[in-house]
């Protein structure tokens, strides 16, 4: 990691002197780096009356920082996570995704403004473009069930809908203490819940530092009757918020998720959220300087978009709330599909590696071909049977810099629970995406379609193998990529069509006067898989044969490509070519290609492109940043594969890559 002082660009203002006195500040190396990108240079020491004091929130250890600012004259500047941190509580080790860094005060104490509320009072909140990303990210943490602390499952049994919903907290916490609330007000709460909706059913969300027994809240088994009980079961609160018909809580955050949910929560404390027209406010003591009517999504972007640093650890950098948000997605995804570990069956050892950073870092990854009942399995998806019940594992459509078969590792791999995407025999998870992306909402529409342009504008393919395109004849040019032919995408979706040769000739009788382009697969170019054509056997039905070429610069020179099942289809439809198929591919059946084959009648929806992009690219795979270590986003993942960064063989796959060279007729063992 570099110091800020190789950080710091010519010119560049000198960085504020920060003094801290609480050990969390040296022993928390993401919430020094925040600090440091955010400006500052930590310092241990006397400050003067130029420089500021750290101090967490209004923590016990904050009293010292606040003392030495007195006797001083040096600013305060107090630090809180983000409303997005971690999979667990801080107690648990996890590095903050964010942090509020806040100069006046902080975001719960309402004695005094903080700098969310000075931005809620004075910012005009009508940028067109914040408000619209706002409105989405509200969106997509719905629908991914993130929250701060985001590490539960989405099976957790909910009571029946219908209830009222009344949010614990943890007994002190400083949101309930500096919110001008108490014991008092969870007991009004409560009696206010039961007095407003007669008849109904109380739920009380315990929070989840009770439920782990961590600390004490303000509710027990003692305030339950044949009409309220406790929920203390992780779970989303999204899903709570779904099955509530009126929300009570004091100060707690999901209050302010409760109204990104669509409700009008009733508040007895004063937290950050209260006072702008979104809440039902029943704290005795007004704050008269609040009360500017905001609609959600000014409330969303004040507190999520403008008043946070946002941090990506990756790339070591400050970064938006859109970049932060997605890492924090995939780190969930990954956490909510492996803690309970796995079970990997029928994997070459060369992928072992792989598939340990993939899905062995929230719980445990064995081999083994047995079958265990403590652990989902999976398999990977070309040594399934057609029964198979295990999950299915196959590369994604953005893999890395170098072939499979050459031992290069991935940098996506596919889960699939009902199917795999190249087998159309029956519906996989990928093709249920597809179904449900027909409708997009805008910012899901904007996000395909900037991946869409940056795959293009960086010429990203699924292997991004280089080489020369020699210029091609005039004419209409018609691209035909072979396969190979032993491929499972051929054996199970090819159709009647099912060789490069017949290939060939039904492109040639249908274009009798085009200039077809036939481009050999890479590893079939290589000797590893069958699938080669005699030379002789190319007369007459390809004008140009292209060997070692770019598959992305010979699409810019063509004006269609016909396939059976190739990928290179669905790079084609990204760059606008027209395409046609014999087989079934994924990306065919939905309206954007030529479809000579037999399609499933299940497809037969209309999608537009960026839907297609959005499930294929967005929601079905999953990344994995080698530089990091870490789930990243398909955007970071198209960083990698334009850059490079990180993405070397190790040398044994190397070694291993030779001996294929030597050994091509005997590539299924190294495979």
């Amino acid at each position: 990691m570099p110091n800020s002082t190789q950080t710091k660009a010519a010119g560049a203002p000198q960085p504020r002197r920060l003094y801290y006195y609480n050990a969390g500040f040296l022993r928390q190396k993401t919430v020094r780096r925040i600090l440091e990108l955010s400006g500052y240079e930590l310092k241990l020491g006397k400050p003067n009356a130029d420089d500021a004091v750290a101090v967490w929130g209004h923590s016990p250890y904050a009293k010292r920082g606040e003392a030495m600012a007195a006797r001083t004259g040096a600013s305060l500047v107090r630090v809180e996570d983000a409303f997005l941190r971690s999979l667990r509580p801080g107690r648990a080790g996890e590095p903050p995704l964010g942090l509020m860094v806040d100069t006046r005060g902080t975001h719960f104490d309402s004695a005094q403004p903080s700098d969310l509320e000075h931005i809620l009072a004075n910012t005009p909140l009508d940028d067109a473009a914040t408000l619209a990303t706002a409105k989405g990210a509200i969106e997509r943490l719905k629908e991914a069930h993130i929250t701060k602390y985001s590490g539960f499952g989405l099976d957790a049994e909910l009571p029946e809908p219908g209830y009222v919903l009344v949010v614990d907290q943890t007994r002190g916490d400083a949101s309930v203490t500096h919110g001008r609330a108490d014991a008092n007000s969870f007991k009004e709460a409560l009696f206010c819940a039961q007095e407003d909706n007669p008849g109904a059913r109380i739920v009380i969300k315990t929070h989840p530092e009770t439920a782990q027994g961590f600390r004490q809240g303000y509710y027990s088994a003692a305030d339950t009757n044949a009409r309220i009980s406790l929920f203390d079961s992780p779970a989303s609160p999204y899903a709570l918020l779904d099955g509530a018909i009126g929300v009570y809580t004091v100060s707690s955050q999901v209050g302010f998720e409760a109204i990104m949910a669509g409700h009008r929560p009733v508040v007895f404390g004063q937290p950050f959220y209260t006072g702008w027209g979104l809440t039902d406010d029943r704290c005795p003591h007004p704050l008269p300087r609040r009360g500017r009517a905001l609609t959600r999504a000014q409330l969303f972007a004040a507190a999520m978009i403008l008043a946070p640093k946002w941090y990506d650890i990756a790339d070591n950098r400050l970064c938006s709330f859109e970049e932060a948000l997605g890492a924090f997605e995939a780190n969930v995804r990954a956490w909510r599909e492996d803690h309970a570990g796995w079970q990997a069956a029928h994997m070459r050892l060369w992928k072992r590696r792989p598939l340990q950073q993939f899905f062995g870092q929230h719980g445990k990854l064995s081999f083994t071909d047995k079958a265990r009942k403590d652990r989902r399995s999976m398999i990977w998806a070309g040594k399934a049977a057609t029964d198979d019940k295990r999950l299915r594992v196959e590369d994604g459509f953005l893999r890395s810099r170098g072939l499979g078969a050459e031992l290069t590792p991935p940098l996506s791999l596919v889960l699939d629970d009902l199917g795999i995407y190249y087998d159309p025999s029956c519906e996989s998870r990928l093709e249920r995406l597809i179904k449900q992306r027909a409708s997009l909402r805008p910012d899901q529409a904007a996000r395909a379609q900037q991946l869409i342009e940056e795959i293009t504008l960086k010429g990203i393919t699924k292997y991004n193998l280089e080489g020369a395109v020699p210029k091609l004849p005039a004419g209409r040019r018609l691209l035909v990529p072979g396969q190979v032919e032993d491929d499972a995408s051929i054996k199970l979706g090819a159709g009647k069509i099912s060789t490069n040769l017949g290939l060939l000739k039904a492109a040639r009788a249908a274009n009798p006067e085009a200039i077809i382009v036939y481009k050999p697969h890479p590893d079939v170019e290589a000797g590893l898989r069958p699938g080669a054509i005699a030379q002789q056997d190319l007369h007459g039905l390809a004008d140009v044969l292209v060997e070692n070429a770019s598959s992305e610069a010979l699409i810019a020179q063509v004006d269609e490509v016909w396939t059976m099942t190739s990928l290179l289809g669905f790079e084609a439809l990204l760059r606008g070519k027209q395409v046609t198929v014999t087989g079934t591919p994924f990306y065919a059946g939905w309206g954007l290609t030529r479809d000579i084959g037999d399609m499933p009648a299940r497809r037969g929806v209309h999608v537009s492109l960026a839907g297609l992009v959005h499930a294929a690219l967005i929601d079905y795979p999953r990344y994995h940043d080698p530089g990091s270590n870490r789930p990243c986003t398909v955007e970071l993942a198209v960083k990698r594969l334009a850059s490079g960064e990180g993405l070397a063989r190790s040398p044994v796959n190397r070694s291993l890559s030779k001996l294929q060279g030597f050994f091509a007729s005997y590539a299924r063992f190294w495979r």
